[in-house]
């Protein structure tokens, strides 16, 4: 279930709720704003593919659980256009702005050590991103479509967020192959997991 689409009948991007390391869930004010019938909108979005359940809250809210969350990494990603205080100095865990670019520079790595193992990066598989350190960063990149629709997006406290979770899976899930192990599945998705994170997170290729 790609969430553009998901957005698309929804006329509006959900946001995602809760830590996805056992599901990936979405919340939706939609009916709501668009005066409609939460029920009537729940059976729209349960006829999607990828969508596993459909729930209508008290309150109007759509409380919708999708099989894959992977799936996000096919919807088109564009660099976060915030300036911030994104500076290298001092090279500490206490300065976001090394941290994010840090993380930024550490995706590019990736991709330049993809290459050089010959990780294919054709055939991507969504569900092969299932470790929890994965699904840390999915859940933060869901956020972006949403944060990107509303007024006040919190770049600034958002985008270290979105890093500190990508250190944890580069260190913890590694995007290559490791001493004889071959590339398979789960290295093409996290190389594609890289691109995205490095697209979103400004900084330099290399530090």
């Amino acid at each position: 279930m790609r969430p553009g689409r998901l957005a698309e009948v929804l006329g509006e991007p959900p946001a995602p709720e809760g830590t996805w390391e056992r599901e990936a869930v979405y919340l939706s004010a939609a009916a709501l704003r668009r005066r409609i019938a939460p029920g009537d909108l729940a059976a729209e979005v349960r006829a999607l593919a990828g969508v596993v359940a459909v729930e209508v809250g008290g309150n109007g809210f759509l409380r919708i659980t999708v099989d894959t969350p992977g799936d996000l990494l096919d919807d088109p990603h564009e660099p976060v256009d915030f300036p911030g205080p994104w500076q290298d100095l001092p090279c500490t865990w206490d300065n976001p702005g090394f941290v994010v670019r840090y993380a930024h520079a550490r995706a590019a790595a990736v991709l330049r050590w993809a290459r050089e193992l010959d990780v294919p990066r054709d055939g991507f598989t969504p569900c092969a991103l299932s470790d929890p350190h994965d699904r840390a960063v999915l859940r933060l990149l869901a956020e972006l479509p949403s944060r990107r629709a509303g007024r006040d997006p919190g770049w600034a406290a958002y985008l270290p967020r979105l890093a500190l979770a990508y250190h944890d899976a580069h260190e913890r899930a590694p995007a290559v192959p490791r001493g004889e192990e071959e590339p398979g599945p789960v290295h093409t998705a996290r190389v594609r997991l890289a691109e995205v994170v490095r697209v979103v997170l400004p900084g330099p290729e290399r530090i």
